[in-house]
């Protein structure tokens, strides 16, 4: 590391065979496309697959923004009813409105899965910044799924390896006010037609560490290419019940100031559920870094 960041930089990595890296005395507002910091943060990502930064105190949501341009290039998601009113670049994860205005979408990612893997071109980096939390639910997990695939059973390798994953978002489309009297069946067809199935690799090489990492979730995969539908029933259970396991599981219990930044390559994550009566509100940047999303993709 370069030597003036260590004299005010704690950054304390993974033990091997370990995820997560935290990092101590970074002020993000001071970062620079220019500084050596946003790439410092990138190669931690990479090698930690998730980077808290502690002790962020008072971002704007302005210097957030600005702070995701240094790392990469900002998402702004498709469905503008997540968005920021202000900064369309932040999705909003809101459980509480404030003078009868809606603010974002309650309930987001309770559920395995990576983020926009539904998409043709995934999002690489999410980076998470918590407004205030619940009492009852301060933690996000993940799970590896380098680690996984290294340890999967010779049967289930035998059914990803080489093959297509089909990933659908409609199950977990939110219903907005603009549907009011459409059914079911039309607000699915919307919504698939808005954002179709996408096919990806189930398992891929990630472009910069060369792992292999098995890219399905219980959130977005619906099955596998080429299996009946009673095949795919039966394998998808057995992957994802392997996949689930609390062995494999790392949760992040956050501190206020936090600000949560992973590579979704690696990763499959979800949120927890708070009370009821209980709120929470948490920003979202989705950050592209511009490489292809794994080996033998267009970035």
């Amino acid at each position: 590391m370069n030597a003036v960041l260590e004299e005010k930089v704690s950054i304390t990595e993974a033990a091997p065979g370990k995820i997560g890296a935290e990092v101590r005395g970074w002020d993000v507002t001071t970062f620079t496309k220019d500084s050596p910091e946003p790439e410092l943060l990138r190669q931690l990502i990479y090698r930690n697959k998730v980077v808290v930064m502690r002790d962020q105190y008072e971002l704007s949501e302005q210097q957030y923004v600005d702070f995701a341009r240094t790392v990469g290039r900002p998402q702004v998601y498709f469905q503008p009813q997540y968005h920021h009113p202000d900064h369309p670049e932040i999705f909003v994860s809101n459980s509480l409105n404030e003078e009868g205005k809606k603010f974002g979408v309650s309930g987001t990612g309770r559920y395995w899965h990576t983020d926009c893997s539904f998409e043709k071109h995934p999002l690489s980096f999410t980076c998470v910044r918590p407004i205030f939390f619940p009492k009852s639910a301060r933690e996000t997990s993940y799970i590896d799924m380098a680690r996984v695939y290294k340890e999967l059973p010779d049967d289930l390798r035998a059914y990803v390896d080489g093959r297509m994953a089909m990933q659908e978002a409609w199950p977990r489309y939110k219903v907005q006010t603009s549907d009011l009297d459409k059914s079911i069946a039309e607000l699915i067809e919307n919504f698939k037609a808005e954002c179709p199935p996408q096919p990806h690799p189930a398992v891929i090489e990630h472009p910069v560490t060369g792992e292999k990492c098995l890219y399905i979730s219980s959130g977005f995969t619906s099955g596998l290419v080429g299996l009946s539908h009673e095949e795919n029933q039966r394998v998808m259970k057995e992957l994802f019940e392997f996949v689930e396991q609390p062995k494999y599981v790392h949760t992040h219990f956050w501190e206020d100031n936090d600000l949560l930044i992973w590579d979704n390559r690696s990763l499959i994550h979800k949120g927890s559920k708070a009370k009821p009566g209980e709120h929470s509100r948490m920003y979202r940047i989705g950050i592209y870094d511009d490489l292809p999303f794994y080996v033998g993709i267009a970035p």
